[in-house]
């Protein structure tokens, strides 16, 4: 795939407050999210990346896709709104740099976010520190900052459900020189947090194999031969036509009707044997 042009600026900016990165504190946080952006690529798959900032931020170098926040939706490689004319899961990286801070509706483009992006690619999305105290250095801007477990909550509902979510600060605490990024504990006053997840493969649970169903006598083979049941119990077979309770009686076969009569016959013959036997005893 051929590297994507990054386009032109946007003609205009879609809300008075976003004018604010392009001012020298919002520049002391974008030049450290820079570095972070390209440490996300390194570790994406080598697939193109999509890139949504504002006017003010500069996309990251290399294969992909910048759009900038306009007036009407996004400018830049495409001039487009939502839903976004691009391939679902045909971008190893997405970049949200600032691009829900002036208070807009953050839930459709994380939603299209979720389709462009490729099994096992990285979402990475940055926005303002609430408990930063650079802060005060937006005040009255019209800029709108809201804490990591709101943004936790708007991924989960937009089609990141199961993928855990690591934190990062970034920028200066108040000097506007000072920019660096960390997680520790100190960190958490930095001005702005990024968020970062890898999207998962969740693999369908196959349907359970059905079970067939067969009469159960509750007898062995062994035991239905003993029984002197027929061949057709022995197998388990019921014959629903043939029931005696529809028809009475079941009507005797050829093969039943030739044992009754050999077992007549030996009836028969053994009282006669055991007379003999009991007169021969007598005469000696």
């Amino acid at each position: 795939m051929p590297a994507l042009s990054h386009g032109r600026q946007p003609d205009r900016e879609p809300d008075p407050a976003l004018a604010w990165f392009g001012e020298v504190p919002g520049h002391g946080l974008l030049d450290v999210e820079s570095a972070s952006m390209a440490r996300v690529l390194a570790a994406s798959p080598s697939l193109p990346w999509a890139w949504f900032g504002v006017a003010a931020a500069s996309p990251p170098l290399g294969r992909g896709v910048a759009l900038r926040r306009s007036a009407d939706g996004f400018d830049g490689a495409v001039r487009c709104r939502l839903p976004l004319p691009l391939a679902s899961e045909a971008f190893g990286a997405v970049l949200l740099q600032h691009v829900f801070d002036d208070g807009v509706d953050c839930a459709p483009l994380l939603s299209e976010c979720a389709r462009i992006l490729a099994p096992g690619g990285r979402l990475w999305l940055a926005t303002l520190n609430p408990w930063s105290p650079y802060r005060l250095r937006w005040a009255g801007s019209g800029l709108h900052a809201r804490d990591a477990g709101h943004w936790q909550t708007m991924l989960r509902a937009s089609g990141f459900a199961a993928d855990p979510v690591s934190l990062q600060w970034l920028g200066p605490r108040w000097r506007v020189a000072h920019g660096e990024a960390g997680v520790g504990a100190a960190d958490v006053l930095r001005a702005g947090v990024a968020l970062t997840l890898t999207k998962r493969v969740h693999a369908a649970i196959p349907p359970g194999r059905l079970q067939q169903l067969r009469w159960q006598t509750g007898l062995g083979q062994a035991g239905l031969a003993n029984a002197g049941l027929p061949q057709a119990a022995q197998s388990g077979r019921v014959d629903s036509g043939r029931s005696d309770a529809r028809r009475g009686a079941s009507v005797p076969s050829a093969t039943d009707r030739n044992d009754a009569a050999a077992v007549a016959r030996i009836a028969r013959i053994a009282p006669d044997r055991s007379d003999a036997t009991r007169g021969g005893a007598q005469q000696r």
